[in-house]
């Protein structure tokens, strides 16, 4: 079996050859360079330039080392025919809530405004009123795996949580909403408005004015999908505002975030470098083994793209 790995990491390659060949010990895994055509069964692919993927009628499956696709599909070299596999959770969904739920509590118990007046001239020491949680609606916007375990986690804190998907789904305990009929619906409960959505051509930019607006005032907005769901420009004044309170953005239309970008002078909004949900390379690996096996036996596999959607 002959596999062609690729990574826009460089620093990791070895660790991730590393376990993919404990995970596929019969396999064949060389590392693509520029100009590599020779044949291949199987692409392993994070970022993967055009040049790489482009006309390779042998291959069988290319399997994406994440969740999000949206980086493959904009290259449109990928023939709907060839099997594009993502990982379904590879550790991560425990990663995001643990992130998210921080978030959360960051907000809701206050403390980013403590941090502040912590941080100001002198100090100040004073006590703030409570939020009550009665109305404090979280909203997650997006209901794959990742949307699914954030839910989860909220509603152990007894915060009442509900979600927005292209489709109608059921989860216990959440107030589904679907479709674009119901999404301002949707976004006037959501005091916490959290973003799992994938980015495909619908979701570009569904963080925006208008959409930030609806949601009730003060609300606070976090981010860990794709940084081109926030229109960057619109978010500085609905913060001066008070339309939103405060932010937690992991990721960004520019990554890394250029040093002059004006988010990081602003302190109401928490930057991370795109850490929210990482990979794990040995459940990884250990989840494109078997879906290998089980395409060789001629099996259906999860985790397998809808061009049509997007994910």
């Amino acid at each position: 079996m002959r596999i062609l790995f690729q990574t826009a990491d460089p620093a990791n390659q070895d660790a991730w050859l590393r376990d993919l060949r404990t995970a596929l010990p019969h396999a064949g895994i060389r590392v693509w360079q520029s100009g590599d055509t020779a044949a291949a069964d199987y692409a392993i692919v994070w970022k993967p330039p055009a040049e790489m993927l482009q006309g390779r009628p042998e291959l069988k499956a290319v399997f994406n080392l994440g969740a999000g696709v949206d980086a493959i599909l904009k290259l449109n070299v990928v023939p709907d025919t060839l099997p594009l596999i993502r990982i379904d959770d590879g550790g991560m969904a425990v990663q995001v809530a643990e992130f998210a739920t921080h978030a959360v509590l960051r907000y809701y118990r206050r403390l980013d405004q403590y941090e502040r007046q912590a941080r100001s001239n002198g100090g100040e020491w004073k006590p703030l009123p409570p939020f009550e949680r009665s109305g404090f609606g979280i909203g997650v916007l997006g209901l794959g795996v990742l949307g699914q375990r954030i839910c989860e986690s909220l509603q152990h804190f007894g915060f009442e949580v509900s979600g927005w998907s292209r489709s109608p789904k059921t989860l216990p305990g959440v107030k589904a909403y679907a479709g674009s009929a119901q999404l301002n619906e949707f976004l006037r409960n959501a005091r916490v408005l959290i973003c799992m959505l994938p980015l495909t051509p619908d979701t570009a930019g569904i963080l925006n004015r208008d959409t930030l607006s609806q949601l009730p005032r003060g609300a606070y907005l976090i981010n860990l999908a794709r940084g081109g769901h926030l229109v960057e420009a619109d978010l500085p004044p609905l913060l001066e505002s008070g339309q939103i309170a405060g932010a937690t953005l992991d990721v960004f239309q520019e990554e890394p975030l250029p040093p002059h970008h004006p988010f990081w002078k602003d302190p109401r909004i928490a930057i991370t470098p795109h850490i929210s949900a990482l990979t794990v390379r040995s459940e990884a690996a250990r989840q494109i083994a078997e879906k290998i096996a089980a395409l060789q036996r001629g099996e259906a596999v999860v985790g397998l793209v809808d061009r049509n959607k997007g994910y």
